[in-house]
């Protein structure tokens, strides 16, 4: 089991990175929102706990802040009918502690606002994980996000009109900002994060 990587940060994009090892090995890991805004620069150092998920055809690394975070992330996927992509998108649309008060206090509302996620879904998580939700305490997210303001809110409001969900729009364009991307404006913001969606 891999638990935990250490290594150069040698590319990143909106929901994935790769981290090349001192041995000369590179991982793709994929994180949820919250880690790409705590990234450092492409080149530097980088560690992060992981969650590995092995498929028949695919081993895949996911990638967290903490160990609180990836613990979350292991407990949610033990839910019937969610996924790691599912596991990962609750944790970059709400962050960790707000999504152990929705799973405890049976917040189905505030579940739904996540991509993908309805209301069987939210249901379940809520039956089968509440009780679970005591062991993670209240303690805030390693990474709170701030909210998107000038040309890179007009960005994700223009990408949700094109018919984005909210969430994927504010990751696309939270991406496209912490690459430094080059000037231009809400039209340059939004050019990048459509890029970058289509190549999801």
């Amino acid at each position: 089991m891999i638990t935990r990587i250490r290594g150069t940060l040698s590319a990143r994009g909106v929901d994935r990175i790769e981290v090349m090892t001192p041995t000369g090995v590179g991982y793709q890991v994929q994180i949820p929102l919250g880690v790409l805004e705590s990234l450092p620069r492409v080149g530097e150092q980088v560690e992060l706990h992981t969650a590995l998920v092995v498929k028949e055809d695919s081993w895949q690394l996911y990638g967290f802040a903490t160990e609180r975070e990836r613990a979350l992330f292991n407990t949610v996927t033990s839910a019937s009918g969610v996924g790691p992509a599912l596991g990962l998108g609750l944790i970059s649309a709400l962050g960790a502690s707000r999504l152990v008060r929705a799973i405890r206090e049976r917040d189905h509302v505030t579940l739904q606002s996540a991509p993908r996620v309805g209301r069987k879904i939210a249901e379940r998580l809520c039956v089968e994980l509440g009780d679970r939700m005591k062991e993670f305490g209240d303690e805030g997210d390693a990474a709170p996000r701030e909210q998107l303001d000038g040309g890179a809110a007009d960005a994700a409001r223009a990408l949700v009109s094109l018919g984005y969900s909210q969430a994927d729009a504010e990751r696309a364009v939270r991406g496209v900002v912490s690459r430094n991307a080059p000037g231009g404006g809400a039209a340059e913001l939004i050019r990048l994060a459509l890029a970058d969606l289509q190549r999801r």
